[in-house]
């Protein structure tokens, strides 16, 4: 499945599915919160936009007025509905376990998380006040990343998947504008993952280097859903 990468993987869980794993089980825990909260069953098609900002969708004037920081990273754990996290779970399986076999895990979590900041950070200077949800900042940016590291290494089967990786950002974009998505998120990480492909060395020269990226990585994402969770109970 994967070519031969300069960056030694360990066996071990994946984190993209891990991640897919999270997703979903904040998804089906909205919708029992919904049912709770006298929604029905409208939050699997189209969650209410006070239940996505209680699910820790990202909204600028909280976290600057209220300092829910954590929402910077909490909002790409959160879909505005079943569609939506279909097809965000189904790119992230396709090009997440393939980026992540030839980056290795701690590589993989860090440009997850930087570019789930860049599309936000896109977000506020595009709109500051439009609450978004959704991984596609992260996904924008692994195809993104995806796309300049496979064009780097130059050899006929990486060119080949560096085709299929643009591929994949033409028909996320028609799919973006065509459901309403938030396109500068989507833009913000696309960049951030051309950055993070374009600069990182294609040499496992910087093992330590990455490892702590990836233990801060996993940290910042934990405590972002830490921050989710403790919303609920203290103000």
């Amino acid at each position: 499945m994967f070519l031969h990468s300069p960056f030694p993987t360990v066996p071990g869980i994946s984190l993209a599915r891990l991640i897919i794993v999270i997703n979903v089980f904040l998804f089906l825990l909205m919708i029992a919160i919904g049912v709770l909260a006298g929604f029905g069953l409208q939050p699997v098609l189209s969650p209410p936009t006070n239940l996505l900002l209680h699910m820790g969708a990202q909204f600028w004037p909280l976290v600057l007025e209220r300092g829910e920081i954590w929402r910077c990273l909490s909002y790409a754990f959160t879909h505005g509905g079943i569609i939506h996290l279909g097809f965000n779970m189904t790119v992230l399986y396709q090009v997440g376990t393939l980026v992540e076999g030839e980056i290795g895990r701690p590589r993989f979590l860090t440009l997850y998380t930087v570019t789930a900041l860049t599309a936000t950070l896109a977000g506020y200077l595009w709109h500051p006040f439009t609450p978004v949800v959704g991984a596609s900042g992260s996904l924008f940016g692994l195809i993104g990343f995806a796309a300049v590291f496979y064009h780097r290494l130059a050899i006929p089967v990486a060119v080949q998947r560096r085709n299929l990786m643009l591929q994949w950002a033409l028909f996320a974009f028609l799919f973006g504008l065509m459901v309403g998505a938030d396109n500068a998120g989507h833009l913000g990480g696309a960049l951030g993952g051309v950055l993070f492909g374009w600069f990182m060395p294609l040499r496992h020269n910087s093992s330590r280097f990455w490892s702590v990226a990836g233990t801060g990585s996993a940290v910042l994402l934990a405590a972002a859903i830490l921050g989710l969770f403790s919303s609920w109970f203290f103000r």
